[in-house]
Order: structure tokens, then sequence, then C-alpha cells
């Protein structure tokens, strides 16, 4: 589903990624591995198309068989790309129902694809959401901003959900709900890319995982791979 060719990216003359290539195949949950600081966000941002304003890139980035690498970040979103990022994005002014409506609902997957889910799939899934509906953005836990930010995605029928630390700074009760909630998403025929520390969670969840440093993807490992190297990896990321 998603191609990455050779994807370099500079802030002024400071060089963020050199030639990342890497896959993400349909149905598959992918995790991004990194210390702070590898060019996690930043390879995030360039598949969004959202570096612009940061600096330049060069190098391609393809979406079901199509090069996207021209396109506008909300050119990207009618061809199935959602972005969830590090700061979750809700809208302070609005409640939380305000926030699921406002994003356009489209079918972008084509015959058998995921579409965009309704309001109530969306409050049978987060019933927290349902609770809440009429709170401001802000008066929600971290953990509650983290499932408005994924169901608002979701919302617009996006295939491919591009998530920044989903688990950040959350409870062990929330780390596993949203670990339920990206199955789920999974089995509806979303694919997941997300960029994420915690290693125990990530091999819960995800099909398979890439290591980041210096801005190069040096390795691709299994499930299998991380269980067996898991306190050299934990050492690696300062965890």
């Amino acid at each position: 589903m998603l191609r990455v060719d050779r994807l370099s990216a500079w802030y002024g003359e400071a060089q963020a990624l050199r030639e990342v290539s890497m896959r993400v195949d349909e149905g598959e949950i992918v995790t991004l591995v990194g210390r702070n600081g590898a060019g996690k966000t930043t390879l995030l941002r360039c598949l969004m198309g959202l570096h612009g304003s940061y600096g330049r890139t060069t190098g391609t980035v393809s979406l079901s068989g199509e090069d996207v690498t021209g396109l506008a970040p909300h050119r990207r979103a009618r061809r199935g790309l959602g972005f969830v990022p590090d700061d979750r994005g809700v809208y302070a002014t609005l409640s939380v129902e305000e926030n699921l409506l406002l994003p356009p609902r489209r079918k972008v997957g084509g015959p058998g694809g995921p579409e965009a889910w309704p309001l109530e799939r969306v409050y049978e899934t987060f019933p927290m959401l349902r609770e809440r509906r009429r709170f401001p953005g802000t008066k929600l836990s971290g953990g509650e901003q983290q499932m408005l930010a994924l169901a608002r995605v979701l919302r617009t029928g996006a295939r491919l959900l591009l998530c920044d630390e989903p688990t950040e700074g959350l409870s062990p009760l929330i780390v596993a709900q949203i670990g339920d909630i990206l199955r789920e998403v999974k089995a509806a025929g979303v694919t997941v890319l997300l960029i994420e520390q915690n290693v125990h969670f990530a091999v819960t969840v995800a099909d398979r995982h890439y290591l980041l440093a210096e801005g190069r993807i040096v390795e691709s490992l299994g499930n299998d791979q991380v269980r067996e190297r898991e306190h050299e990896l934990l050492d690696y990321l300062g965890l």
C-alpha cells in the first residue's frame, strides 16, 4: 500500500532523513522505533506532505501504486492518508461531538476498502466519547484526547493511519485500550504505521518493525526478533 523510496529531508542545512526506503503492505500494522531525534516524526510529516513548511525533501512516496510525492496534504488525505499527530490536534473550542462531525466523510478505499465510520460506530468503539460528547475537547484526559484523535481520522474513511506516539504518557489501562482499538481498526481493513517507543506494546499490535537511527532505516525486525533482542533494544532506546 505505502512505498517510500530514498526519502531524504532537511531542516535548513541540517539533514533529518537520509535515503529512507520502506514499505507498509495493505492490512499491516508497522511500527517505527528509534531514539528521540532519530527522524521518526519528520518521516510521518513527509509522508503526509507536511514537511514543506519546515524544509525540503527528495525521494518518492507512493500510495497504492500512485506517486503522491508532489501532492498537498489535503490531496493525500483524499486518497486515504490519515494523520494522528503527537499533540493529538483536538480543537479546544469545540465539543467532542463537534470535533467528530467536523471532518468530511468519504469512501476512499474503492470496492471492498474501508469506509468512513458513522458516528454510531465511533461511539460503540469509543464509549467514553459518547459519555463526554458535550464536553469541550480540552476537558478530556490525555487518553480520551488520544481516542478522539483516532476516532476523528476514522470518520474520514482513511485507509492508512499515520500515528505518532499514540501511547505516550498514558496509563497501562488506557494503553491496553488503545491496543484493542488498533487491532479492531486493522480487522476493519485499515493499515497503520505508528511511531512507538513502548516495545512491549508494539509487539502486541504490530506485524513488523523498522528501526530508525540518525535518519536511516537500519533494520527491519519481526516480532520474534524484537522479543529475542528486547534488552538490547531497550538499552539502545534509553528506556
